[in-house]
């Protein structure tokens, strides 16, 4: 998921250096949402992680 953020941030860059703002404004956007998406994924299986070693060394 952060590979595709990264990907799309890529293609965000290139695109506004080259000037074509409306493909740079779309890809930063879904570069952001990936990124949060990969985000809120992590931070639930650290929960889940968290939790579970707890279980397991009580």
């Amino acid at each position: 998921m952060l590979g595709w953020a990264l990907t799309f941030l890529i293609i965000a860059i290139i695109a506004g250096l080259l000037g074509f703002t409306g493909i740079a404004g779309a890809a930063a956007w879904i570069a952001q949402a990936f990124f949060v998406i990969a985000l809120v994924i992590f931070l639930v299986f650290l929960f889940l992680g968290y939790s579970g070693y707890k279980k397991i060394t009580k």
